[in-house]
């Protein structure tokens, strides 16, 4: 078990990414203008994205950028390239629900990091295992697991494991944020 903590802080602006690396967060999670289920965020373009890192990097901070979204089979080369402009760049990792996608990015661009979202509704240690198998680094378990669930789980694995600590808009469970938006219009896809 990695007793390792990063304070991970979300930035769904750029004055909300500033306050965060001012504040001692260790790493931000923000949404690109593509494949990004944070609709109510203002979410960056390629260029302010560039900018983010740079300013991150100078400080020590690592950015994670979200691709969580479901795609169809049109949408998988426009995220592929999408990633890899994102990757060339310098974000620090990816977060993602799609499981062809994380097999896709996987196999062309290997050494960018991919971490399992929250809306993957990991649950248990063999999730974990599974998708550490299949390439994910880190798994955002579940937000309904309690601590003992979560302690088992991090004393039985060597992969990163994240949780959320506060927050959560969604008005379902983890990983049910495709009918939080049907529901709610809080997300996309």
């Amino acid at each position: 078990m990695n007793s390792n903590v990063e304070l991970l802080a979300p930035a769904g602006s750029y004055e909300a990414f500033i306050a965060a690396i001012q504040n001692g967060a260790n790493a931000v999670y923000l949404g690109g203008k593509l494949f990004n289920a944070r609709a109510n965020a203002a979410n960056f373009d390629l260029d302010e994205l560039k900018n983010i890192v740079n300013i991150a990097h100078l400080r020590n901070v690592k950015i994670h950028l979200t691709l969580n979204t479901l795609l169809d089979n049109t949408e998988l080369s426009e995220a592929l390239s999408f990633a890899y402009d994102i990757y060339k760049i310098g974000v620090d990792a990816v977060i993602v629900q799609d499981l062809g996608l994380a097999k896709v990015l996987h196999e062309h661009i290997p050494n960018l990091p991919i971490h399992a979202s929250t809306q993957l509704s990991t649950h248990t240690l063999e999730g974990v295992k599974e998708l550490s198998k299949i390439g994910f680094k880190r798994v955002v378990l579940a937000r309904e697991l309690s601590i003992d669930e979560i302690k088992y789980i991090c004393e039985n694995t060597d992969t990163e494991i994240e949780i959320f600590a506060h927050g959560a808009q969604c008005i379902c469970y983890s990983g049910q944020c495709l009918f939080s938006s049907m529901v709610g219009n809080r997300s996309r896809k």
